[in-house]
Order: C-alpha cells, then structure tokens, then sequence
C-alpha cells in the first residue's frame, strides 16, 4: 500500500498543557476512526493544525513536537488571528452557511478571503516539503478547498483526493460566492473529489460548466492536460465498536436506569448546538405534538443533547439563547410535579453515555435543516443491536439518501414532523422491526472502514491513469520512430485515419472544413503506396464524404461507421436497420436549444443528429451542452440510442454504431504481416482503438484522456507523419 498523507484542518489529537510539560492525546470521533488504519497501515503521515495554544512555552512545545513526531503528525503552525479570520471568519462565517443553505447567516460583506488563502497555501507547503514520490495525498473538506490547487503547483505529477464532508449547495447558491472560481479551480487540482451523495456531486458539477464552462461527463472532468475523476463516498461509523459498546452490561444497566419502568417514552436528540442542526424547530414540533396529542402528556419526554459549538461566535450564543428560551417555554407550559416534557443537556456526552441514550430511546429525532451526512443516525442504527427504536430523519440530511427506510420529515414543517413524531411513538413492534433491519445491515456493510478504503482504491486507480495521461503517450517522434521501425519488419499498411480534427482543423461550422490540396495529394499518395490500405473514418454525412473525398481511391466510412464505401465502388451500404422513432422529439429539443444558442447549429445526418456549439461563447455553450444532455438523456432513456459529447459537439446516434464496427477482419496469417495505424482526436476515436488488435499502432491527436499508445499535438504533426510514410516508401 502507498504510503498515505491525510490532510485535514485539524490532528486528531487534544493538546493540553501541564506542570511538567504537555500533554498529547488521541481523539476519538468520525474522521479519526475512519483515518486511523489508513495513517497507522501505510506508514504514511497525518499533517494538520494542532489546535494548541500559542502560548505554549519553548520546552512544551519541544516535548509537544516530539510526540507528534512519534504518533507520525505533523504540525502546521497557524497563529491566533489567522485561527480567527481563516477558521472562525471564512470557513465558519462564509463557507459553512453558504453550503448549508442559510445565506442570511452569510455576512454582507464578505471578509478574512486573504488570511484563507494564507493558511491554504501553508498547508500545501507543509505537504509539498513531506511529499514522496508515490505517496496518496488525502484533502479533507471546506477548510482547505484551494489546497489541491496549490499541490498540483508545486507536485504535477502527485496522486491528490479531496473529499468533501459538508454538502455542495446548488450551482445557484455557490454563485452568489465572490470567490467562486478559485474555489472551483482550487478542488480541480485533485485526482478524485469525493462526496457524500450523488446530489452534492452533482450540484459541484453544475457549477463547474455554469461557472468555468467546463464539460463534464457524468463522473468526469475533462481539463486540457488531464482528467478529474468525481465520486460518491457515504461516510460510514465504526459500527462495530457501537454494536460492541452495545452489548456491554454497565451500558445496558444504564440504558435501562435511563428508560425506568417504560410507562415515560423517550425521545432523543443528539447534536451539535449549531443553527444548521434544526434544534428550535424540533422543539417547536414537539410542543405542537403535545398540544395535538394531549394524550401523550406525562407519557412521553424529549432528551435533547446539545453539545457546546463556537461558544466564543456571537451568532453562536444568541442561538443558544434562542434554544434555552424555547426549553423554557416548553417546560413552563406542560410540566407538572411529577414530569418535565423536555430534558436539556448542554454538555457533550462520552461515547458508553450516548449509547446508553441510544439503546434507552423509543424514537430518535435526527431533524437538521442540512447536514453533510449524519453520523448520529447511523450510530443510533449501529447500537440497536436489540433491532427495535424509529428513526426519525430529516430529508436534508446526506444519510437520508442511505437510509430511506426511516421515518423521513422536512424540518421546516413543524406540523408534519409533529404527526411523524406521533406516528414513530404508536409505531407498532413488526413495522418498527422491519423499518430498522435494512438500515442496521446497511450501516454494518457500510462502515467507515469501507468508507476510507474505498476512496483511497480509487484514487490510487484512478490517478494512475491520470498520471499517465499527465505524462501524455510518447511524442510525435517517439511515434514516428515506433511506426517506421514497425514498416521496417512488416510486408502491409492498414491505415484508419479520423478528418475532423486529424486531418483537418476543426473550423467555425462543419461546412468550412474542406480539404485542401495538400490533403487531397497526401491521401492520393499514400493510397497509392504499395501495399497500403487506407480508410477514412469521420462521423460526417456519406453525401460530404462522398463530395469531398470520393474521387480518391481509399475507403470511406461515414456516420462513425454505419455507411461504408468500400475500396473500388460507388455503392455505400449501411450495416445496420435502424428504427427512428426518437428522431423527431429530439430534433425538436436540438432545434429549440439552437434558437436560445447563438453560434450553434444542428446537423441532421441520416441516421444521427449533431448540435454543434464551436461558434457559441465558450461559457454558455458548455451550460447548453449539459442542459441539453441531461434533458436528452431522461428523453431517450428507453430509447436504442446513445448520446456522445465530441469536441464541442452532442451527437445523438443508434447503440452499436461506432467507428469500433469497421475494423476489417484481419486473419492471423494476415495480421502477421500488416501494420495497423489508427489516428483519431476525440471520444468517437476511442471506440476504434478498443477495436483494434493490442499491437496496432494507435494515436491520439492533442490533449485528453485516451487508451491510443501514442500522441500527436496538433494536424500538422498528423500531417508531417503520414508524408514520412509516403517518403520512406515500402521496406525492401
């Protein structure tokens, strides 16, 4: 296994000072756990903020650093106001709101940019000076967004992942952030950026083509030198040691201290005080339960956990005041001598005390406004190893999409979560059952071992093929001299040669891209040379192919190869029937988006559509191509045809037709003696290579991800190689 460098804003780690020194301890939670195999399996190093005071004397901070060295952490020194600005002011008073959906939280006027920078930028040369080749650098969440950016600057070649543990709000919202594409450009320094659900995935896409007018293919970036792949990672829990803490005799003993004689339900809340976790609303739909439901008086009680958060933020602590108020107003109206409806605990709990809480609840109410993921609901799931409780979860909750058989609300409905309440309280024992079973194997299956491993595969996977993609096929002399060497030993040429974009440069509109006499003489020549077969493969129409290129004697093959001219004749044959019953609806939507494109242009071919943007403004033909591909995609989901994305162009063709089927049959007793080049420049191209026997002579043409073995900048060098070709004539 690579060795692994975690980044994060934080060491997983307590740092408190003493009488003889400092003392270094390990923290428990999330992050950590899930991090703790990776760090201590690869040898690799965790780098990260130590949270400590500045006024750490120099001995203490000798002995501080020492233990660090020891567990393998790595400090990044931050001083106080940078800890104030970068932390408290853009990440907690900026980024947090903004990606929670609450932008009246979101100041006016947005400051403390440049100390974020600062602090991004220290990171990365913390990571850049404890970088080794090989090494998987692991990014963590929306503290340090520009830090792979800045790694990419100073390693090209580095393996990097980010992960993102908050959500990505909509490409709406996002916008509205002054600093929106350095934040964008700064993910897209990584290999592999990692969400929790495939809404927050796809939201990060949107903003890439609306805001930089990029294309993205589903789970990819297309960039000029190289590919950033996009995942979907659900966070998981140590669901074992919860199961384990479980079945513990002290926490069952506590579990049932806590659940007494059962004539009182219980409900529970367990959370963070933070304005994002939806507190005042559960309290509000709780009091509405109890006016509806009177019945439930002196039957039922909250045990609301709130744990203290940014005590030292003034938004922080009128939010609490809020909080305390609602609890009072609760209580002040319903208790009686011998019952108070809410029990408010404003401290954070031990690990064996929350599963005792968790094993004692009837209900658990896991109602934020917006959340990331959740781990609360999946650790209350975990320690339920009885399979019995509800899970009362908020739609806006990233687990929500994991964990659909619980009882699910919207947080800001005060009376629906109210009934939903009610209705998980009268639950009856086999549907509680039922609901429960699939989530606890689901968090079981799921955990954040799986979590951890799983990203850390990818990305070793994926930036593998990046890297190589990054140091890019040989050259064009690399390929030249590996296509003549071939020549040398090899009786025939089987030559497959792509147009647009290989042959000639792409222009304005398809019309325009004519071949011009020098074209027209290097195809005549090299179909002249002995001993070589030529084809052109292009997805242009067969009356253009046959317009332009039909007095050559070559074979052509149009439409990505479902009309075929064969060496010697005039008559083209299609290798395919194909049904068009698509054709007209989605003529409609590619002449619609025409209308609202300027500089784009739809070409109707005989048995697939083109909407070419190239003259279209580079921004908002990029954002039309995305539309367009989305609503085409839900169009003809059921439909026998595929939808490609080419250089700036959406094509709509039938399944199976692909420059992949015009490959001739080539016998062993022929394949012996003949050479196979193919020079494509795009996705179609791809298909054809795939095609191809694994010692053919592939090349792809300028940047981009791609299986041909060699690479070509630009037509002219295209060009300049196949008139080597006709100089160097037949080997003798």
């Amino acid at each position: 296994m690579p060795r692994v460098l975690i980044v994060a804003n934080r060491l997983p780690i307590t740092v408190r000072p003493t009488d003889s020194g400092v003392e270094v301890k390990r923290s428990s939670g999330g992050l950590a756990t899930g991090l703790l195999k990776p760090h201590e399996d690869s040898g690799g190093l965790w780098i990260g903020w130590t949270g400590a005071p500045e006024e750490l004397t120099a001995p203490q901070r000798a002995a501080m650093d020492e233990q660090l060295a020891a567990m393998r952490l790595v400090a990044v020194p931050i001083s106080n106001q940078q800890v104030v600005r970068y932390y408290e002011g853009f990440s907690n008073g900026v980024l947090w709101p903004l990606f929670h959906y609450l932008v009246d939280q979101v100041p006016l006027h947005v400051r403390d940019w440049e100390p974020y920078v600062e602090v991004n930028e220290r990171f990365a040369e913390i990571v850049a000076q404890h970088y080794q080749p090989g090494d998987l650098i692991w990014v963590h969440d929306y503290q340090l967004l520009l830090v792979p950016g800045l790694l990419r600057q100073r390693l090209p070649d580095a393996r990097i992942g980010f992960f993102l543990h908050i959500p990505f709000p909509t490409e709406e919202l996002f916008r509205t952030l002054p600093e929106r594409d350095d934040l964008l450009r700064g993910l897209l320094g990584a290999d592999l950026v990692g969400f929790h659900t495939p809404a927050y995935l796809r939201h990060f896409a949107a903003s890439l083509t609306q805001i930089l007018g990029l294309t993205v293919d589903i789970d990819r970036v297309h960039l000029p030198d190289r590919e950033v792949r996009l995942g979907v990672f659900p966070m998981g829990i140590d669901a074992k040691n919860f199961a384990a803490l479980a079945e513990d005799p002290d926490v069952n003993a506590e579990s049932k201290a806590l659940r007494g004689d059962g004539s009182v339900k219980l409900l529970v809340g367990v959370d963070r005080l933070d304005y994002t976790k939806g507190i005042p609303g559960r309290l509000l739909s709780y009091e509405r339960m109890l006016v509806t439901h009177p019945d439930l008086r002196e039957r039922v009680r909250l045990v609301q956990v709130a744990v203290p958060s940014r005590t030292g933020v003034g938004a922080y602590q009128e939010f609490r005041s809020l909080v305390d108020g609602l609890v009072g107003r609760i209580n002040g109206d319903f208790a009686t001598p011998r019952w108070v409806p809410v029990h408010y605990i404003y401290r954070s709990l031990s690990e064996r005390e929350l599963v005792a809480l968790y094993r004692a609840a009837d209900v658990m109410l896991v109602t934020p406004l917006r959340d990331g993921m959740n781990l609360v609901a999946k650790e209350f799931v975990a320690s339920r190893t009885d399979g019995d409780g509800v899970l009362v979860l908020s739609e806006f909750a990233g687990a929500s999409w994991e964990l659909p058989e619980a009882v699910q609300v919207n947080p800001y409905d005060v009376e629906g979560t109210a009934e939903a309440c009610y209705r998980a309280l009268m639950m009856g024992p086999e549907e509680r059952r039922t609901r429960l079973g699939p989530l606890r194997a689901r968090v079981e299956t799921y955990d954040v071992h799986r979590w951890a491993s799983t990203f850390l595969e990818q990305l070793e996977s994926v930036s593998r093929r990046t890297a190589a993609s990054r140091r890019g096929p040989a050259g064009a002399l690399a390929a030249s001299q590996a296509l003549h060497a071939r020549l040398l030993d090899s009786e025939d040429l089987l030559a497959l040669l792509d147009y647009d974009g290989t042959l000639m440069s792409y222009t304005a509109t398809p019309e325009l891209a004519r071949p011009d006499r020098a074209l027209l003489e290097l195809l005549g020549d090299l179909a002249a040379r002995p001993r070589t077969e030529l084809h052109v493969v292009s997805g242009r129409a067969r009356e253009t192919l046959e317009s332009w290129l039909g007095g050559l004697p070559l074979a052509l093959h149009a439409e990505h190869g479902f009309w075929s001219r064969a060496l010697g004749s005039t008559d083209w044959i299609a290798s395919a029937e194909v049904a068009g019953e698509w054709r007209e609806p989605a003529l409609a939507i590619l002449r619609d988006i025409t209308a609202r494109t300027p500089g784009s242009l739809v070409e109707v071919k005989s048995v697939a559509l083109a909407w070419h943007y190239r003259m279209a403004d580079q921004e908002a033909g990029a954002r039309r191509a995305n539309e367009l591909r989305l609503h085409l995609t839900q169009l003809l989901s059921n439909q026998p045809v595929e939808i490609l994305a080419g250089h700036k162009v959406i094509e709509i063709r039938p399944h199976g037709i692909h420059k992949g089927r015009i490959v001739p049959p080539l016998p062993p007793e022929r394949l012996a003696t003949t050479t196979v080049l193919a020079i494509g420049d795009d996705r179609t191209d791809e298909d054809l290579f795939a095609a191809l026997p694994p010692d053919a002579i592939t090349i792809r043409v300028g940047p981009g991800q791609t299986q041909a073995r060699f690479r070509l900048e630009n037509v002219a060098a295209v060009r300049a190689l196949l008139h080597s070709l006709v100089e160097a004539g037949v080997p003798k």
